[in-house]
């Protein structure tokens, strides 16, 4: 290989490490400086296809974070002139050339938390609020966000681009809220991070990436910039504990395997280990919140013996006060009725019915509980049902198997009617 030839590759590696470790901060320092989404992105894209060949010519240069942020922010003003009229040019020139940006990275100012929240200000609609999250934070394509949510590329483009331009128009502040609003905005900011957690945890590393580790990812980040805040700890447990039994999830036919079959020697250790003290120093700082419990929730499942469904249902109660949803509900049936109470968490699900008769988990854990409670008909009636709803090949797989255990036991029963069982 020439030393031109390994130059390239090594500029090549060392852009592809500073596009994962420190894309976000590069851009977000832009953002604070130039006021423009779109512009930053252009720029530091401009940038980074420069760096190529000075740092393939010439080597790294002694900071390459600090070299691309002043590369940057030159080409910013280069755009800028060359698509302003003359007389507009002037002005929109002037903030942007007082005066120059440091080259030391450790001068290079850390606005990630800034850009957080503008990503996830509520007026911007869930998705778009996912989808620039991924993109301005994640470091991830317009073409790997666009296949996480099954979009075609340039709608996705398109989205983006319409959520970076409300932005602008709407004037929302590039900003950490106030402690006043600080609460709610950090709910947002987490559940956008959770909704990525969950799109990666339901199938997988479709994009190319690993959704799953990049809320991880974004969870840590957030917990850096913002350290000692409980929900934020809460909600980092939440993912860590979930992720580490990732592995037992399928088995080797690639069929869900719910929770209390799943091979605990499969499940990562370390990574349990570490959401539970998360949690752990969380709670002792006694500001309980929504994902507190969650990530209570899931060290209850990887408790030694199993699932302690006593406690379950009562951190669904706390629960139920501060997310009195629909979801909540349900999930807190399901551990009524593993604590020993199915009727009345049957009779629970009966009235949820009308906001969940398209949610696909509330037509498999109806299916299960009306299968335990000998209604068979209805049993299998609601299999169908969440068959029909369910995307994962693997869920699929997992719900066909319990209708077909179900229809043997119909056909073993014959005809004779079921009558309900006794509450425990």
């Amino acid at each position: 290989m020439t030393s031109a030839a390994s130059g390239a590759v090594a500029a090549l590696r060392a852009l592809d490490s500073l596009a994962r470790d420190d894309r976000g901060r590069l851009l977000s320092a832009l953002i604070a400086r130039l006021g423009n989404f779109q512009l930053a992105e252009e720029a530091l894209q401009d940038a980074m296809v420069s760096a190529v060949t000075h740092w393939g010519r010439n080597g790294l240069p002694h900071s390459p974070q600090g070299w691309l942020l002043q590369a940057a922010y030159r080409k910013a003003i280069d755009r800028v002139r060359q698509h302003k009229s003359e007389s507009r040019k002037v002005d929109d020139l002037r903030p942007l050339t007082r005066d120059e940006l440091e080259d030391d990275p450790d001068d290079i100012p850390d606005d990630r938390l800034r850009l957080i929240f503008t990503c996830c200000h509520p007026a911007l609609e869930p998705k778009s609020q996912v989808a620039l999250t991924l993109r301005t934070i994640g470091g991830l394509s317009t073409t790997e966000i666009a296949a996480v949510f099954l979009d075609a590329e340039p709608t996705m483009g398109q989205r983006l681009s319409r959520a970076k331009g409300k932005i602008a128009a709407a004037q929302i502040p590039y900003a950490v809220p106030g402690p006043e609003a600080w609460a709610e905005r950090l709910q947002s900011v987490l559940a956008v991070i959770y909704l990525i957690f969950t799109a990666g945890y339901a199938a997988g590393p479709r994009s190319g990436r690993d959704l799953a580790e990049e809320a991880i990812f974004l969870a840590r980040l957030l917990n850096r910039l913002r350290p000692d805040d409980a929900e934020i700890e809460g909600c980092l447990a939440l993912l860590l504990i979930t992720h580490a039994r990732r592995n037992a999830r399928t088995d080797t036919d690639g069929v869900t395997v719910p929770l209390a079959e799943q091979d605990r020697a499969a499940w990562d250790r370390a990574g349990i280990e570490a959401g539970l003290a998360l949690i752990e120093t969380a709670m002792l700082r006694r500001t309980p919140g929504p994902y507190q419990i969650k990530a209570a929730i899931a060290a209850c499942h990887v408790a030694e013996g199993g699932s302690d469904w006593a406690q379950i249902v009562l951190l669904y109660d706390s629960l139920l006060r501060l997310e009195p949803t629909a979801v909540v509900r349900l999930n807190r049936a399901v551990a009524l009725s593993e604590a020993g109470w199915p009727v009345r968490a049957l009779a629970v699900l009966d009235s949820l019915e009308p906001e969940l008769h398209a949610y696909q988990p509330y037509h498999a854990a109806r299916a299960e509980l009306l299968s335990r409670d000998g209604k068979l008909d209805e049993s299998l009636a609601a299999y169908e049902t969440a068959i029909a709803l369910s995307q994962s090949a693997s869920d699929i797989a997992f719900l066909k198997g319990r209708a077909a255990s179900v229809s043997r036991k119909r056909q073993a029963e014959g005809s004779a009617p079921s009558g309900p069982v006794s509450p425990a």
